[in-house]
């Protein structure tokens, strides 16, 4: 008994369909469900809300979040080898789980679920930031979910939380904090993972707040902020010339040195410049 429902173990269901883990779809499977428990609960209260999960894979996290209390799961699973796995689960929580065949990329989730919405997924390594970046920059704000519960590569992780001044700070931070409140929740290492990665992996726990922290135009702050971390070595008024000609006194209007370099510009002082920009 896995402890969690009346399904077998993960390691069964793995052998009995074969579902060996496949490096080209960035699969590393998590199989002690004690461990997927766990990142479910960081999720939060999911009684009553509509969960979105990526890469369900052979269904570990996705039982969590149904035996949570999740109101709904929409899993959308790339390897059609992983659908028979759980069509068992969906068969074990009647009406409670959808599974899409498909490419998250290409799949519009929000058609599938209504609110309250929560997203809780061990993402593919070869997907992950691309996702969160989409969900963290929608065109409007607030989003259609009210939090992101994402297991990354333990580096990126850093990346989504890193303040000014750390090598981690970049463009992840800017996004995820202008509009959210972002953490990591939970460590987990290369060894809980079948296959083993060769890294650490983290849980990050992303809460959208109602409004922006500084107002400034979405698309404007993200080309400025993509534009200086693109060359973070390099001097702000080299790397952003291209946006406008007095890009010095722009900066200086901003509250920012000219010679400053991108990782140690705050989130507040883009979110000046990024309107200062816009009002060219």
């Amino acid at each position: 008994m896995s402890g969690i429902d009346s399904l077998p173990p993960l390691r069964e269901v793995i052998a009995e369909h074969g579902l060996s883990a496949r490096k080209s779809l960035g699969q590393n499977f998590l199989l002690d469900l004690n461990l997927t428990a766990k990142i479910a609960r960081s999720a939060g209260d999911l009684t009553g809300c509509d969960v979105l999960e990526i890469g369900p894979g052979p269904g570990g996290l996705t039982r969590g979040l149904l035996a949570m209390g999740a109101r709904r799961v929409v899993a959308i699973e790339k390897d059609t080898r992983c659908l028979p796995a759980l069509q068992e689960i969906a068969e074990a929580y009647p009406g409670r789980l959808e599974v899409i065949s498909g490419d998250a990329l290409q799949i519009d989730w929000a058609a599938h679920l209504n609110g309250p919405i929560r997203v809780c997924a061990n993402l593919p390594y070869n997907v992950g930031t691309e996702l969160l970046v989409r969900w963290l920059t929608p065109e409007t704000w607030p989003p259609l979910w009210q939090s992101l519960t994402l297991m990354f590569q333990r580096e990126v992780a850093e990346r989504i939380v890193a303040s000014p001044g750390s090598k981690a700070y970049g463009r992840l931070a800017l996004l995820a904090q202008w509009r959210a409140e972002a953490r990591i929740v939970m460590d987990l290492p290369a060894r809980a993972f079948t296959p083993p990665p060769k890294v650490n992996s983290a849980v990050v726990h992303v809460t959208a707040l109602p409004e922006p922290r500084f107002p400034a135009p979405a698309e404007g702050l993200s080309k400025v902020v993509a534009a200086a971390f693109n060359q973070r070595r390099k001097m702000l008024r080299s790397s952003l010339k291209g946006f406008a000609p007095e890009i010095e006194a722009k900066l200086e209007a901003a509250g920012i040195d000219p010679t400053a370099r991108a990782e140690t510009v705050s989130l507040e002082r883009f979110c000046a410049l990024a309107r200062c920009l816009k009002a060219t």
